[in-house]
């Protein structure tokens, strides 16, 4: 707030004041005030109402402390914003991780269920094996038991 400050210091004289020149002094502060002209406590002459004066010093120390307070509201603002910010980009690593994890799971039951299918398939073809073994191993019993019965068949002919 800028505004023209004008001053006159009006020092009394020496000589007694009567009554007459009390009332010739207020009505010339009357006059001076219609003229937008105004005495401070000090007798000093001034554009500005003293009230005005006043109420102007005030609202600037009125926007100095806002002005201190929207500072460190800033201050403050900027703060929770780094903080949240910092709080984010831990999440998103978080996120990251899980997703990662998530993935290697996926993955780790993918390599089971395909260990299991051959697995599987190894025990049907050990069956089968199994199986032809069996198969063979009667066979060779039912050989054995007629190369026996045959050898047994020749030492009595004799």
């Amino acid at each position: 707030v800028t505004h023209l400050l004008l001053t006159v210091t009006v020092t009394p004289s020496k000589q007694n004041f009567s009554r007459d020149s009390g009332r010739e002094t207020a009505m010339a502060k009357d006059i001076l005030g219609e003229a937008g002209l105004h005495f401070d406590e000090l007798n000093k002459l001034r554009v500005l109402d003293p009230e005005v004066t006043q109420q102007t010093i005030e609202l600037k120390e009125e926007c100095k402390d806002f002005v201190d307070k929207i500072g460190q509201f800033q201050k403050i603002v900027g703060g929770l914003i780094e903080l949240v910010d910092q709080l984010a980009k831990e999440a998103e690593s978080e996120k990251m991780k899980a997703i990662g994890a998530r993935n290697l799971l996926k993955s780790i039951a993918k390599q089971r269920e395909a260990q299991q299918q051959q697995l599987q398939a190894l025990i049907a073809e050990k069956k089968m094996q199994l199986e032809r073994y069996r198969v063979e191993y009667e066979a060779l019993c039912k050989v054995e038991a007629e190369q026996n019965e045959f050898i047994d068949q020749f030492i009595f002919q004799k």
